[in-house]
């Protein structure tokens, strides 16, 4: 870390989140693009993943999950290693992105944050066309937005208009 970022503190705290649990707030402005944390935790293939976190089991969802490719997840729950990433809430209004490099998942910045306010990217979990309607209330979304579509899932696509 550079003197100049300990001169600033930290960019960001967890605590606790109106959207679920805890969450990660800016400790400080943070810019547009700013790569903010990575997202950290164990490395583990889908069989696994889906042993750790079955769905059917749960009364509601909640996992620390995120894909790093067809072959592995990273399970980024506090018991297993995970970082701070794994706080960050989903919003259908994300401030930040997630960006898979080298085989790592960083956090940056969409826009400018300010102080104070809670970083959440969109999680857009796939849909598979089977269930859907049942997995949008299963896999709920509490962001607050405006704009928020009621799901973390990804948004459904639009069915083409055929032309007369």
């Amino acid at each position: 870390m550079s003197a100049n970022k300990r001169a600033l503190g930290p960019l960001y705290v967890v605590r606790n989140s109106r959207i679920h649990g805890r969450g990660v707030f800016a400790a400080r402005y943070i810019r547009k693009g700013t790569r903010i944390l990575e997202y950290k935790g164990e490395r583990i293939d889908n069989d696994e993943a889906d042993r750790r976190y079955d769905d059917t089991k749960m009364k509601r969802h909640h996992t620390f999950l995120f894909t790093l490719d067809a072959k592995t997840v990273i399970d980024g729950a506090p018991e297993v290693g995970g970082g701070d990433a794994s706080f960050i809430n989903h919003s259908c209004d994300p401030n930040c992105e997630a960006v898979i490099t080298d085989r790592k998942i960083f956090i940056h910045a969409l826009r400018g944050i300010e102080p104070g306010t809670e970083l959440a990217y969109d999680y857009q979990y796939e849909r598979t066309g089977k269930n859907d309607a049942a997995l949008e209330k299963f896999y709920v979304c509490r962001c607050g937005s405006a704009n928020c579509r009621g799901t973390i899932m990804k948004p459904a696509k639009k069915k083409k208009r055929r032309r007369r």
